[in-house]
């Protein structure tokens, strides 16, 4: 039997109030500690109701569905009636440099399309139109029932998945026609939806600021708040006739009026990943395990990544790498601290105790469900055997972040060990496709990696690979003496068949590979036995509290609701907008040499900027990686912001969500009016933003 409790009756008899529960003890569960990130097939239209008097219709989400949009990473949405697109600048630098011709450097210097006839194709970019959802819940489940084994359980969920989304595609005419199905799972995989998305992949460059003022305050400023950043860039969706797409059916109006504090605000886009659905055992894990280790493998690139760019600063590609690990790392020691903080973590247990006491309480859920927690628990002390092992060689083979050397050498390792014949010729094929790297970044690399295993692994074990060097000699030693160190030497040692296993490198990788397969073969086992297990507690969850708690981020569509509202910091106080004003000062403050310069065009301020422009503004929205770029709109749907960060308060959300500890930060829809009209001379888009369509020569 399924127990569905009324949201609104949820949030007032579950949990105590916000208020009284931190009066009480602040150490009791909330009731929106799981968050805010609602589905469109599951609207909490009640809680809307109660909380801020909104009673949206059908009409209403699906208008907020069909105008926001998915980019791959980020999120956008429809601003016009002719399929023009905002979203971040850093959502879609990689874009700007792929647009760039020779001679120009606009990832620097910012673009502008003064006519359709200037936007640039951008190849390879595509968004996706979330244009319909099926309930595939009990097609999924049923395939799965009769598996005896998890390894079964697996196959069979991955065969209806695969099925699902060929025959929901094929219903629309397939990718051919432009439409992709994906089956994701819910609730840990207690349910599962079928999203068929429209693909538009004609897309083309309209505008994007200059980088320091898309990244005004650069990595500093980085999940902090005031904030003065202008990121926001616009694209635009072009049809198969060559045309602006028509989405006259599909885009948000862009307000003029903006917010004022306490105005209430949805964010609309595609969080990418949260563990609010983890059990305390899990949590305690991540705390003591996984954490850790991530953090200290993305701190050991980010160490090689600044070293070679001192000497070579202006790689934007590796800047561009550069910037996702220190973005990572600033998210990591969010997680760290959230973990570590003990009002969260007896938030989390007093959560899981009100859990299991309704399991409990139930018989027929009690028999179906009532083993879980233990067996997920007994679960993590397994994974904790893995620790060093995850620590030293879990990441060893990265194709983005390890030693091309090293990856050679793992090749070369097969190679030697492969009698001559088919298999022998695949991986011979595999190490030559494997692609030189800036000598100082292998060289950073493989330290990293030796770092890492004299970190974790017994003395006895990585003692004799460093042989009394540091990590970073033994790096230079090895690379020195290595066939593998550039492909070139590797595919003469191939050819010549002086592929030897004496070969520093490949003596390295032979010595570290046994360890990585034994911990590959015992952590598979592990995490397809944790995915059965947490999928029956989200068939629990779901079960008890139905769609009151919303699922764990997916990388899917989502809306979430909030306010605008400052906030306490610091020993001071945060104002709920930031201005032009403060912009200006931060440059006057650190100077042209800082990361808070300002073009050229912005220096001195044009004297038709108004300077008290909103620039950007914080809610109480739920948000988290993956909302970069998203829509923040009013109850109208008018457009009047876009996200694009959290505070370093909010870094918690990945685990729980406080709406008065962390913010996030959005570019102000009129300081984007404001900077089109009076920097870039771009009053056709601001014609085009204000009347919601294409204007005057431009009008196809």
């Amino acid at each position: 039997m399924l127990l569905r409790f009324p949201l609104v009756v949820l949030l007032g008899t579950l949990f105590l109030s916000p208020v009284a529960a931190q009066d009480a003890d602040v150490m009791r569960a909330g009731p929106l500690d799981n968050g805010k990130m609602w589905l469109f097939e599951n609207p909490p239209v009640e809680y809307l109701a109660e909380t801020y008097g909104l009673r949206p219709d059908a009409e209403w989400f699906e208008r907020a569905r069909l105008a926001a949009l998915r980019l791959p990473g980020c999120s956008a949405s429809f601003v016009s009636a002719d399929g023009l697109i905002v979203t971040n600048h850093h959502c879609v630098r990689g874009a700007i440099v792929d647009v760039t011709r020779e001679g120009e450097n606009l990832v620097e210097d910012g673009f502008a399309a003064h006519s359709v006839d200037e936007e640039r194709n951008v190849p390879g970019l595509y968004v996706d139109q979330l244009v319909a959802i099926e309930d595939v819940t009990e097609r999924v489940l049923a395939a799965t029932a009769a598996a005896q084994t998890d390894a079964e359980r697996a196959e069979a969920r991955r065969a209806t998945v695969e099925a699902l989304q060929a025959e929901l595609a094929a219903a629309r005419g397939g990718e051919e026609a432009g439409f992709r199905v994906q089956v994701v799972s819910l609730y840990n995989g207690g349910r599962y939806s079928a999203y068929t998305f429209r693909r538009h992949d004609d897309l083309r460059l309209v505008a994007a600021p200059e980088e320091p003022l898309g990244f005004f305050g650069g990595d500093p400023d980085n999940f902090t708040y005031p904030r003065y950043a202008l990121d926001f860039a616009f694209l635009r969706a072009y049809g198969e006739d060559g045309r602006p797409l028509d989405t006259s059916d599909s885009y948000f109006e862009w307000s003029t009026d903006g917010v004022q504090p306490g105005d209430l605000v949805f964010v609309i886009g595609n969080p990418g990943s949260t563990n609010r659905g983890d059990t305390v055992a899990q949590l305690e894990f991540r705390r003591d395990v996984e954490v850790p280790a991530t953090l200290g493998w993305i701190q050991n690139r980010i160490a090689a990544l600044e070293a070679y760019l001192a000497d070579h600063p202006d790689d934007q590609a590796t800047q561009n790498r550069l910037f996702g690990l220190t973005n990572s790392e600033k998210a990591y020691i969010g997680r760290r601290d959230a973990l570590a903080d003990e009002i969260i973590m007896s938030r989390r247990r007093d959560f899981e105790r009100q859990f299991r006491q309704r399991v409990e309480a139930d018989p027929a859920f009690r028999a179906e469900f009532g083993d879980l927690f233990d067996r997920m628990a007994e679960i993590q002390r397994e994974k904790r055997s893995l620790a060093a092992e995850y620590g030293a060689v879990a990441r060893l083979t990265n194709s983005a972040y390890s030693s091309a050397t090293m990856r050679r050498a793992v090749r070369a390792v097969e190679v030697l060990a492969t009698p001559e014949g088919g298999r022998r010729a695949e991986a011979e094929a595999a190490l030559r496709e494997i692609a030189d790297q800036p000598d100082a970044i292998d060289r950073g690399y493989l330290a990293g990696q030796l770092r890492e295993i004299e970190r974790y692994l017994e003395p006895g074990f990585a003692g004799p690979l460093l042989a009394g060097r540091t990590p970073e000699d033994a790096a230079e030693a090895i690379l020195a003496g290595s066939a593998l160190s550039s492909a070139e030497g590797a595919a003469a040692a191939l050819d010549a068949g002086t592929l030897s296993a004496d070969d520093p490198a490949v003596a390295l990788a032979a010595a570290v590979l046994p360890r990585l397969a034994d911990f590959q073969s015992a952590w598979a086992g592990l995490a397809e036995q944790e995915r059965e297990v947490a999928g029956r507690l989200g068939q629990a969850r779901f079960a008890v509290y139905g769609t009151a708690i919303p699922p764990d981020a997916t990388f899917s569509p989502r809306f979430t609701d909030g306010v605008v509202r400052g906030y306490d910091y610091n020993g001071t106080v945060a104002p709920p907008y930031t201005t032009f004003f403060g912009m200006y000062d931060r440059n006057a403050a650190f100077g042209q040499d800082s990361e808070w310069r300002l073009p050229a065009a912005w220096l001195p301020a044009p004297p038709n900027l108004d300077r008290s422009t909103p620039l950007n503004f914080v809610s109480t929205s739920d948000t988290i990686g993956g909302n970069s770029g998203s829509p923040a709109v009013d109850r109208d749907l008018r457009l009047v912001g876009i996200n694009f960060d959290r505070t370093i308060e909010g870094l918690s959300r990945d685990y729980i969500y406080f709406a008065d500890r962390g913010r996030n930060v959005m570019v102000d829809a009129r300081a984007v009016i404001e900077s089109l009209e009076s920097v870039y001379g771009l009053g056709r888009i601001v014609q085009e933003l204000q009347t919601g369509a294409l204007v005057g020569a431009d009008r196809p």
